[in-house]
């Protein structure tokens, strides 16, 4: 009976922490919310035909009960290492091992802090570097994060008059009324903004032949601008750069979409379809190479470095989890994220969070505050400040308006259809 009632802990767990967070992800709330309730259904019929067993079994029983309550913690035992290894491979929640299963490793550098793993990189560097990032390298462009109080986008949204934040990158509601979207994305649009000194420092790292891989969760092609090549770039939640139709599924490139929205038009199809940016809104699918390139990406990383995210929103957040346990994870950010604190008994071992500032932390680091002046210290202890100081300074001379107007009538025709 232990079972049912886990499970009873766990979905009102799970519907609680809907209710109070009532923000959407990629991965829909309601596959959990329908995946908890049909096991709660299979186990209450479950339950109900256990009773009547149990009571034409209950005249046999003759154990003692000193045996009974050590029958029933290894079943509780058991029960909970099923329910983690069920949520750890079909919700992507929780820990498949236990405690007790866990291997101990040495710290992977003497000194986790962030002074202690600048001198670790002079000395012994590092050969295999993934960075992950998300709105937080491109506020001090200018962009609004989503979630910040007051100043997040999300917070920003009434003059639209929608039926929740969320709703301008839900699918459903473009295709009902894509009018918001298309204006918000008018004040949003790349090439209004110019790529961050965190960008730059991503950038400066492919130049060093450093680079694996660059994940990112933004929509606003800054990476691109920094002179990032496309082969780098995992856009986990797409962009702005590509643009299909909704219909017939003719892709569009970069500059036909912006001419359609300056010029205030809802962006058409030949065949009348609406036409959206590749951006993966609310209830659809990541791009694949998101699935495909962790393996390989994640194989031999050394350094993983987190910047500007709120390690919230669930597949991209994940991604700290394909570290090896030698490879060093640094978080630069304004605030500590990446605690367990959904569910934290699903993941007693804490293999889904980072450590830093914890006993059992064996190589995390933390620098909490800008991510600007984060990479800016970096680049400065290692010796790259002048390195990332031309690269922003490059970046900042844009071609004259001739250039940039011919580049524009270059690219001003759509892309060959894709079916």
């Amino acid at each position: 009976m232990s079972l049912v009632v886990a499970l009873r802990q766990i979905r009102h767990t799970f519907l609680r922490e809907i209710s109070n967070r009532k923000q959407k992800t990629t991965q829909p709330y309601t596959f959990c919310v329908q995946t908890v309730n049909n096991i709660w259904t299979t186990m209450s019929e479950k339950k109900e035909s256990d009773k009547n067993y149990n009571e034409k079994k209950q005249d046999e029983t003759t154990t003692s009960s000193n045996s009974d309550d050590s029958d029933n913690n290894e079943e509780d035992k058991s029960t909970m290492d099923v329910i983690r290894r069920f949520f750890s491979q079909t919700l992507n929640l929780g820990s498949s091992t236990s405690p007790d299963d866990e291997v101990a490793v040495d710290k992977v550098m003497p000194e986790l802090t962030f002074e202690g793993l600048i001198r670790h990189w002079r000395e012994h560097g590092f050969k295999n570097i993934v960075t992950m990032v998300g709105a937080g390298i491109s506020t001090s462009a200018g962009i609004p994060d989503f979630r910040s109080p007051g100043t997040g986008l999300y917070n920003n949204l009434k003059k639209y008059k929608l039926p929740d934040p969320t709703a301008i990158f839900d699918v459903d509601y473009f295709q009902k009324n894509p009018t918001p979207f298309f204006a918000l994305a008018k004040e949003l649009y790349p090439g209004s903004f110019e790529p961050t000194p965190a960008h730059y420092f991503v950038r400066l790292l492919h130049d060093k032949g450093l680079l694996q891989r660059h994940y990112t969760q933004n929509i606003d092609t800054l990476d691109r601008l920094a002179g990032l090549p496309d082969d780098k770039i995992i856009e986990a939640h797409g962009s702005f750069y590509t643009n299909h139709c909704l219909k017939c599924k003719r892709a569009y490139d970069m500059a036909w979409m912006k001419e359609q929205i300056f010029s205030d038009k809802l962006p058409r199809c030949e065949c009348k379809g609406l036409v959206k940016p590749d951006i993966v809104f609310f209830g659809e699918n990541l791009p694949s190479s998101f699935y495909t390139s962790p393996d390989e990406d994640f194989k031999d990383c050394d350094l993983l470095i987190i910047m500007g995210t709120s390690l919230e929103v669930m597949p991209f957040a994940s991604l700290i989890q394909r570290a090896g346990p030698r490879c060093v994870r640094l978080l630069i950010n304004r605030d500590a994220v990446g605690r367990s604190s959904f569910a934290p008994w699903m993941d007693p071992a804490e293999k889904r969070s980072l450590l830093y500032g914890k006993a059992k932390n064996v190589r995390d680091v933390a620098y909490l505050g800008d991510c600007d002046a984060g990479v800016l210290a970096l680049a400065e202890a290692l010796g790259w400040d002048k390195e990332l100081q031309q690269l922003i300074d490059a970046g900042q001379q844009l071609p004259d308006d001739e250039e940039e107007e011919e580049k524009e009538k270059e690219a001003a025709s759509p892309m060959s259809s894709k079916q």
